[in-house]
């Protein structure tokens, strides 16, 4: 299977493209940067994979929770390289790429959501073991206490196992190919309102 996958959820830049190799590109460091650095890593991933986009059976993208700008790049850049490739997409979540990267055990996947806030998904192995909440540190500890474990990207208040956002992405994407459908069908999950609509 060949395809290309990106995640601009959070302040990561991540670009993997599977052809005849695999590229693995992870800027740890790209926030607002992902609107101009995108498209070159994009190509160069592909170039390193030996790919063309044409060549791809799907393309996946992350589709939050995290960054809402990141998120709305992410989803317009694969929705319109799909259109134009005639190829369908795989919807991954941050919590996917968390729960595939260490896909043993039962976790609390978390991604900071800022002001003390996460957001929050439990997994047993790789598959969902409740629904994705936004959580107080307290609601957060409460799973803990009940026998999940953290893992995040990056370090938070509370503490976490850290994995790769980056393998896990990989991982999910190969797990999950079966589930590629239309672009349009393509969407964000937010779980909650932007800064600027709670602000209205």
């Amino acid at each position: 299977m060949k395809y290309l996958a990106i995640d601009t959820s959070s302040k990561r830049l991540i670009v993997i493209a599977k052809g005849q190799k695999t590229a693995l590109l992870d800027l740890p460091d790209c926030a607002m940067q992902h609107s101009v650095r995108l498209m070159g890593e994009i190509d160069r991933a592909l170039k390193e994979a030996e790919l063309t986009l044409h060549e791809c059976d799907f393309l996946s993208c992350v589709v939050g929770p995290g960054s809402f700008t990141g998120i709305r790049i992410g989803i317009a850049t694969v929705k319109g390289l799909c259109a134009a490739a005639e190829k369908p997409a795989l919807a991954v979540t941050s919590f996917d790429c968390l729960a595939y990267a260490e896909k043993s055990g039962k976790k609390l996947c978390l991604v900071d959501a800022g002001h003390g806030y996460y957001y929050a998904c439990p997994y047993d192995g790789t598959a969902v073991a409740g629904p994705a909440r936004y959580l107080s540190e307290a609601e957060a500890k409460a799973l803990i206490f009940e026998g999940y474990v953290p893992i995040s990207a990056e370090n938070l208040a509370i503490e976490s196992k850290l994995v790769s956002p980056a393998e896990g992405l990989l991982a999910a994407t190969e797990a999950l190919q079966a589930k590629a459908a239309p672009c349009a069908e393509l969407h964000a999950e937010y779980l909650r309102k932007s800064n600027a609509e709670e602000g209205r």
